[in-house]
């Protein structure tokens, strides 16, 4: 594992119970992950963006000079956060496809008709 993985693992196992999702994450191959991980639609990374400009304040660059400052716990939840975030809108943008499609199947079924 790389550096930056021994740290994430070390967040999700510092808790007394094993992390189900840590393993499951685990046993992904990369190209898995990699397919998840990417948003088909620039909407989806929009509101990625809000979401994270609005977890960290949203100072416009042009007119302040913002630092955050946090430690190591605080960072691993706001990357946990925005893990979430973005699968639960991966997962809104799939389903979104679906329904798309299935009502694309009914309207073509009624013009069959």
């Amino acid at each position: 594992m790389n550096d930056a993985t021994d740290r994430l693992s070390g967040f999700f196992e510092s808790s007394s119970q094993p992390n189900q999702l840590w393993k499951y994450l685990q046993s992904m191959s990369p190209e898995t992950v990699a397919q998840l991980s990417k948003p088909e639609s620039m909407e989806v990374v929009q509101v990625m963006e809000r979401n994270i400009v609005g977890l960290l304040g949203g100072l416009p660059s042009e007119h302040f000079d913002v630092a955050v400052t946090t430690n190591r716990e605080n960072l691993g939840r706001l990357l946990v956060s925005a893990m979430v975030s973005g699968y639960f809108l991966r997962n809104a943008e799939q389903r979104m496809g679906f329904e798309k499609s299935i009502h694309s199947m009914g309207q073509d079924s009624v013009n069959a008709e």
